[in-house]
């Protein structure tokens, strides 16, 4: 099977599945928790680099993940706030949430598209992963200081 068409469907897989999580996740409560869970899962992400195909100048990981926490991840911020009803913290979205992470998305792999003509594609995957983590992280880290100044309240 051609790897390209392999991509694509693993894409759409993967942001279809990224969509309905995200629909259910603001279905009930938050608890700190469900805001923890993503960037510490996906940190198991970076035992890819124990394989030297995956690994890339620390200069790269760098920019990457800057890249990720300090550009891409200010969409989703601003499209995720906090409230609180009858005592619990709940996630509302904006409308254009869904719009964002599609956005974010089709950004990312036309970067990624752009970025495997210079290097290798286990080297592109490493830096599309820090870039993503990146992202979550600095996402994940002001929902949880929301969070918590919501719960001090």
């Amino acid at each position: 099977m051609n790897t390209l068409l392999l991509g694509g469907v693993g894409t759409a897989v993967g942001t279809t599945a990224i969509l309905l999580w995200r629909i259910r996740e603001g279905q009930t409560p938050l608890r700190k928790g469900k805001i923890i869970a993503p960037p510490l899962g996906m940190s198991t992400g970076f035992c890819m680099f124990f394989k030297e195909e995956f690994r890339y100048p620390p200069e790269w990981g760098l920019v990457a993940f800057l890249l990720g926490a300090l550009v891409f991840a200010w969409p989703m911020i601003l499209t995720s706030k906090l409230h609180k009803e009858n005592g619990q913290i709940w996630l509302k979205r904006s409308p254009a949430f869904f719009l964002t992470i599609l956005a974010l998305i089709a950004i990312r792999l036309a970067l990624k598209q752009q970025v495997q003509h210079f290097i290798t594609v286990p080297q592109t995957a490493g830096l599309m992963f820090t870039l993503a983590f990146g992202m979550v992280l600095h996402w994940r880290t002001r929902m949880l200081l929301e969070f918590n100044k919501l719960t001090s309240e």
